[in-house]
């Protein structure tokens, strides 16, 4: 409840008719600074639909800039909460700020939160996506070493997913291949992410990548290119309360290990 505090005492800051008064200028408000700005909410009050008729007379259009300055500097307690004088106080504000009453404030501020929590998973699962790209190419460089601890914090560990990855990797490995980025003559590109599905516990994303890899074998030099222009879709999962990547379709997977068998 707190915080549905600080929200409304921001937005009555925020409000044009304060803002744009004496108050708009004033970094702290004294006592005379709550009683321009209870004279503010009278006046706003007077003209509001939702005082016309009997809740004018149940919770009244005025709010005494005693109260104000209270609301204001107070910390509430939970106690506060069953204060039918301070929740009659807190509907008059709601209203002011164009609101029904407080509980049409409540339910439009759980909404608002529920969007910016929605939007910044979103953005969270498609940065995975970036990451994951940027440490499949650090884990190449890497190579011969195999070393998909890289891909912990991005991969659930029993995934198929992580299971194809260090398979054909290994075999690459196990070959003394390296991968040469002298001269940027390996690199890749993410073109573009979009989210196919959006679920609780589930996210699946598609994304365009190009990837220009030069592999050459430890002794022989023999080279081996890697130049795919694809589209791969990622399945990322929250399991535990945890979103990582659960598994990919990538149609040119292990291209590179199925070309050195038939050659």
């Amino acid at each position: 409840m707190k915080t549905i505090y600080n929200s409304i005492r921001e937005e009555i800051v925020k409000h044009s008719k304060v803002r744009n008064s004496v108050l708009g200028n004033v970094n702290e408000w004294k006592r005379s600074h709550y009683i321009i700005l209870s004279e503010i909410i009278k006046n706003e009050l007077s003209e509001a639909e939702e005082l016309k008729g009997g809740k004018k007379f149940e919770i009244g259009n005025t709010i005494s800039h005693v109260t104000l300055q209270r609301f204001f500097e107070n910390d509430y307690q939970d106690k506060t909460h069953n204060d039918l004088r301070f929740l009659k106080t807190l509907d008059k504000i709601c209203i002011f700020l164009g609101y029904k009453e407080l509980n049409d404030y409540i339910h439009i501020l759980k909404d608002k939160q529920e969007e910016s929590q929605d939007a910044d998973e979103l953005s969270f699962v498609t940065q995975m996506v970036y990451d994951y790209c940027a440490t499949a190419f650090e884990f190449c460089k890497q190579f011969p070493n195999h070393n998909t601890d890289l891909f912990k914090d991005l991969v659930f560990e029993d995934s198929p997913f992580l299971e194809r990855v260090s398979q054909f990797s290994k075999e690459l490995c196990e070959k003394d291949f390296h991968l040469v980025t002298k001269n940027n003559r390996s690199n890749y590109e993410v073109f573009d992410i979009h989210v196919v599905t959006d679920e609780p516990d589930k996210k699946i994303l598609e994304s365009q990548e190009f990837w220009n890899l030069l592999f050459k074998v430890g002794e022989t030099g023999e080279e081996h290119f890697v130049n795919q222009l694809n589209m791969q879709i990622y399945f990322i999962k929250k399991i535990d309360n945890t979103w990582k990547i659960w598994d990919n379709y990538n149609p040119d997977a292990g291209r590179l290990n199925r070309k050195i068998e038939t050659t």
